[in-house]
């Protein structure tokens, strides 16, 4: 069985607290992903949350927030996270339930690397499960 260590994206992209939110949309232009771990500084590697494509529109932007604004002003916190050991099965369980498409991949507090839906859909073996997941999450999005 696959573990998440052997499929994640490692050493991912990633801002701290001092960033804004022009720059993590510069970061996700440049990076071209859509999710950027937070963590408590720079070289360092604690994960304090996470920001979203999906969150610069939400709140901030459509929040009529300036590109200057906080990080923290539209960051989720209290993360769902996976483990390097988690199965990647379990893992694309964990997306479903908690209706993410990412999850950073930690070693107690520190991050490690980031595993997403379309890492599991890269595994052919995978791609039942991550597709039920993509399936699971979009049908929540329509309700």
């Amino acid at each position: 069985m696959k573990k998440v260590q052997e499929i994640m994206t490692q050493s991912p992209v990633t801002v701290t607290l001092q960033d804004n939110i022009y720059e993590i949309a510069v970061k996700m232009k440049e990076h071209d992903t859509g999710f950027i771990p937070v963590v408590e500084s720079e070289g360092s590697d604690r994960l304090i949350g996470a920001v979203t494509d999906r969150d610069l529109v939400i709140r901030g932007y459509a929040e009529k927030h300036s590109g200057s604004t906080a990080v923290e002003k539209v960051m989720t916190k209290n993360l769902q996270t996976a483990t390097a050991d988690m199965s990647v099965d379990k893992a694309a369980e964990l997306m479903a339930k908690q209706q993410v498409r990412r999850l950073p991949v930690t070693e107690g507090d520190r991050l490690i690397g980031v595993v997403s839906l379309g890492d599991m859909a890269v595994e052919h073996i995978f791609a039942d499960n991550a597709g039920d997941a993509l399936s699971d999450i979009s049908e929540q999005h329509l309700q």
